[in-house]
């Protein structure tokens, strides 16, 4: 199951200002840093545990990685908006320096921010969140153990409420789709988004 994005996306602007809903969360990385392990600052301003691990920097072409485990965390969805930001940030997507790079990132993180909600609403919460880059595609992978499959609200009623989600999957993503490995209960649901110009 996967679409081709019909055409560019539009210009939405920058998100506001802790419009993420974390607080302490860790601040984006300046641009041009590199390497290490990211980690998020617990409420009680402590420093919680690891969330991520981030493969050494890779020569140009070479492919960037990022994970966060899921494992006994709370606020899922802008734990996970924050953590692409982070990997944005890093990897020079943002800031961005026009609008077409603006509109990339946004695009970026509201495809995480859709494929992690699915997983809390439809398979039980998800499990880890991979997010890819090889500065041509950037992929976005949540793992769960749901067994359902996602797809578009066919026929799709933008003035409902709801089944929303994987329609703008659909229209964001270059290609999109669901992996499963045999014996093993759950699924990964993937999407890739082209890099900006």
């Amino acid at each position: 199951m996967s679409t081709t994005r019909p055409f560019s996306p539009g210009d939405r602007g920058p998100e506001p200002s802790g419009a993420s809903g974390v607080s302490g969360a860790a601040a984006p990385a300046p641009e041009g840093s590199s390497g290490g392990s990211a980690t998020a600052e617990a409420p009680t301003g402590g420093t919680a545990p690891p969330l991520a691990s981030v493969e050494p920097a890779q020569p140009s072409g070479g492919r960037q990685v990022r994970t966060l485990d899921f494992a006994d965390q709370s606020g899922v969805v802008p734990l996970a908006r924050d953590f692409a930001r982070q990997a944005l940030y890093e990897w020079g997507w943002l800031p961005a320096a026009s609008a077409d790079k603006r509109a990339a990132a946004e695009d970026v993180l509201l495809v995480v921010s859709e494929l992690v909600t699915n997983a809390c609403l439809h398979a039980e919460g998800p499990d880890r969140l991979l997010i890819a880059w090889d500065n041509k595609v950037l992929r976005v992978e949540v793992a769960d153990k749901g067994a359902g499959q996602p797809a578009p609200r066919t026929p799709h009623r933008a003035g409902r409420p709801g089944g929303h989600g994987m329609f703008i999957v659909q229209r964001l993503c270059l290609d999109w789709g669901v992996q499963r490995a045999p014996g093993q209960a759950g699924k990964t649901v993937w999407a890739e988004l082209g890099a900006p110009a």
